[in-house]
């Protein structure tokens, strides 16, 4: 599914600004493909799984040039054939639209 946030860019958090509200985070992530949960209203989490390590490991590395090329970085956990992507503004220690942006980025890039 291509989605409008994947065009968008993400921007830097400054401290002191809250994080979205439940009613946005819903909309936010109607917005994204399926697979992504949004837990707690807190951070955003999503499991992409592949055949082997090699393939797992390809796909963590576009996710580390998607994160550097925004500026946002999520936690990445990779295991044989399972990529497990968190997003959070740690910032802030909740989401903002720049989580939604780098998650369709993410997807678009699987």
């Amino acid at each position: 599914m291509s989605s409008h946030l994947a065009q968008k860019q993400c921007t830097p958090c400054e401290g002191g600004t809250p994080p979205l509200e439940h009613d946005d985070i819903m909309e936010l992530k109607q917005n994204l493909g399926g697979g992504w949960e949004v837990v707690d209203d807190h951070h955003l989490h999503r499991r992409y799984t592949f055949d082997d390590f090699g393939g797992a490991l390809a796909f963590t590395n576009t996710i580390g040039e998607i994160a550097e090329q925004q500026g946002h970085h999520p936690d990445i956990t990779l295991t044989y054939g399972k990529v497990d992507v968190t997003l959070c503004t740690h910032k802030i220690d909740g989401l903002t639209e720049s989580d939604f942006i780098l998650a369709a980025k993410i997807d678009q890039a699987q």
